[in-house]
């Protein structure tokens, strides 16, 4: 046995030294995190006291949910008196509202804008970066501010607006019936990265299939329903995985456009935002890790679905 380690340890040292560094990191900045959220969902953890701290078991999760029931207060298994949260669904809500509308239009258009940017035209290559450039600025707090700025009452958008005729036009980041509107069209906006990954597999169609269905007479919405759509169904499987997983993760435009707060009524309140208030301004750092856990399981659970669903609408090259 020890001339077995040995020998693993002289084929395989110089390998793992290089490994080392991000292992470590690995371990320290993410396995360990995570564990320690785990516990700490369980608890009723403040970090500006932490010699307070007691077990609760599942008193967090029936705070989430605990609206579902009417329930408005209960006791945790250690006793402490604990309040359901009032806003936790309306931020399901609202994610859910913003995830389910944007992720589609997003991919609608980034496949539409990917379909312009095949062609063969002089300067092509400039065009696809230049519209490649919003995805790299839309994350940005500065963009966010810019956003915000151009959809205020009195902002660009309203006065091009006016000056077509439109009256009475509405603040769109202080109007509850707008608000999340305007953060579904930054996110529309910012369909760089999706265009990039569609173009990327047009290119690989063969143009054989096209010249053999145009000697067939098909025009070109057969031939986009019949060819470009099946043959894209992998890149739209990849796609629609990373584009939701990004949606329901999503915080910068909402805690900058809305305010910090979750805008008008709550109308941008974010899961994200929400547990970062949880955590950050509110002190109930057991309670915001036990919503990480559930945002995980969320995500978790509809990505299953859809790979368990693409057996249906999904084709391959072999045919499968």
């Amino acid at each position: 046995m020890p001339r077995r380690v040995s020998k693993f340890l002289r084929a395989n040292a110089v390998p793992y030294m290089f490994l080392l560094p991000w292992l470590l990191g690995f371990l320290v900045l993410t396995v360990y995190p995570m564990f320690s959220s785990l516990y700490l969902g369980f608890t009723d953890y403040d970090f500006t006291k932490p010699d307070s701290t007691s077990w609760v078991g599942f008193g967090n999760y029936i705070s989430m949910f605990g609206q579902l029931f009417g329930v408005s207060e209960f006791s945790a298994s250690s006793g402490k008196v604990l309040r359901v949260d009032p806003y936790y669904l309306k931020s399901l809500s609202v994610t859910f509202t913003y995830v389910f509308v944007s992720v589609p239009l997003k991919l609608i258009f980034a496949l539409l804008v990917a379909m312009l940017m095949n062609q063969k035209l002089r300067l092509m290559s400039f065009y696809r970066a230049v519209y490649y450039i919003p995805t790299l600025l839309g994350g940005s707090v500065a963009i966010a501010v810019l956003w915000r700025k151009l959809f205020e009452k009195d902002g660009l958008i309203n006065g091009i607006l006016e000056t077509v005729g439109f009256t009475d036009l509405p603040g769109w980041i202080t109007n509850p019936n707008y608000s999340l509107g305007t953060l579904v069209l930054l996110t529309v906006w910012q369909f760089g990265s999706s265009m990039i990954i569609f173009l990327a597999g047009l290119k690989q169609i063969p143009d054989e299939y096209y010249e053999a269905a145009s000697v067939d007479g098909a025009n070109n919405f057969r031939k986009f329903f019949s060819i470009t759509l099946p043959a894209l169904t992998p890149v739209i499987l990849f796609n629609l995985v990373m584009q939701m997983i990004s949606a329901f993760q999503a915080f910068t435009q909402a805690y900058i456009i809305g305010g910090g707060k979750g805008g008008v009524l709550n109308s941008t309140l974010f899961y994200t935002l929400h547990l970062y208030l949880k955590g950050w301004t509110y002190h109930e750092m057991g309670y915001a890790s036990a919503m990480a856990w559930v945002l995980l399981l969320i995500i978790g659970v509809i990505t299953g679905i859809v790979f368990r669903s693409s057996d249906v609408w999904v084709t391959y090259g072999s045919g499968e």
